[in-house]
């Protein structure tokens, strides 16, 4: 079993930036992939990026390429989602998720953490 707990959501104006972050524990923290989805009000759950066990393969969405930047830190058993050149289409609330497998543009986890909301105001 792995906990994630995400952190770092909040309310932002519409050209600025954000890091969620997401710590894992339980089972050992290496070899399992991780990710952040997002949902807004009245849409399905989308996904956003994933990160493999390495750090070394990154993968996006189309809608946030370029804007969202994910990253892990071993040592710390945590993962991170930058988020750039927000817009007010980017408010939902972010779950970070772990294990399971992916591809190019997909991803379908494990484990989910119990979200944080992002607010952007215009």
């Amino acid at each position: 079993q792995v906990q994630l707990v995400e952190s770092g959501g909040g309310l932002v104006q519409a050209g600025g930036s954000l890091r969620l972050s997401c710590a894992a524990s339980g089972r050992p923290y290496s070899g399992y992939a991780m990710g952040w989805f997002r949902q807004a009000p009245g849409k399905e759950r989308e996904f956003l990026a994933t990160i493999s066990w390495s750090g070394g393969v990154t993968l996006y969405a189309d809608s946030v390429k370029g804007r969202f930047t994910i990253s892990r830190d071993k040592a710390k058993n945590t993962v991170y989602l930058q988020m750039n050149s927000l817009k007010p289409e980017d408010t939902a609330v972010y779950y970070c998720a772990a294990g399971g497998s992916y591809g190019s543009k997909w991803y379908r986890p494990d484990y989910w953490g119990q979200g944080t909301q992002v607010t952007v105001s215009s």
